[in-house]
């Protein structure tokens, strides 16, 4: 089975597409093969799987963790979410940059997000379940964000109404006032 890596905007991140077999039973496609994922260009070990469901217009982000960051590879395996990852890296040619792509079950497209980026998503369809690999351990106390609206960043992202955020993510600063805390 093929896999697809496209290079997007951001030095690192990787759209991957893998190749899907379907018929009136239904698909198969394989969701993770170290082997050809290394070779892609993803050369990290992933030690910790995550899932979660959102409802319709739910954000989560944008997330990263400053002394222990992780990299993903994030999926949706039920619904529809528009997926998005942020250089803050400060020393990089492309820091406040982003990019989003729409991930879903029906694609099965994946986004790897490097270490140095944030991440976060919005769900765009009534329910969506993500499933998303890291290279090192979720630490609570490592834990940051920046605001998903933050204008410097100017994430475009495809909401139809106010999106629903938890009260953590309403109250992130913006990348500017964490800067002096970043890494290169």
């Amino acid at each position: 089975m093929a896999v697809q890596f496209e290079e997007t905007n951001l030095p690192g991140v990787i759209l991957c597409k893998p190749q899907s077999f379907g018929d009136d039973r239904g698909f198969f496609v394989e969701f993770y093969h170290a082997q050809k994922y290394f070779n892609g260009g993803i050369q990290v070990s992933f030690v910790q799987d995550n899932r979660s469901r959102s409802l319709k217009n739910v954000l989560r982000g944008l997330h990263f963790q400053r002394q222990q960051p992780q990299a993903k590879l994030v999926s949706c395996t039920r619904g529809r979410i528009f997926d998005v990852a942020v250089d803050i890296r400060k020393d990089s040619p492309t820091f406040r940059q982003w990019y989003g792509c729409e991930l879903n079950e029906e694609n099965h497209f994946q986004l790897f997000i490097p270490r140095g980026f944030a991440h976060g998503f919005c769900v765009l369809s009534d329910i969506a379940e993500i499933f998303y690999k890291c290279d090192d351990f979720y630490l609570g106390t490592d834990d940051c964000g920046i605001a998903w609206n933050d204008p410097d960043i100017a994430v475009q992202w495809p909401l139809t109404e106010p999106p629903i955020l938890s009260a953590k993510d309403q109250a992130r600063p913006f990348l500017r006032d964490l800067t002096d805390q970043l890494g290169n």
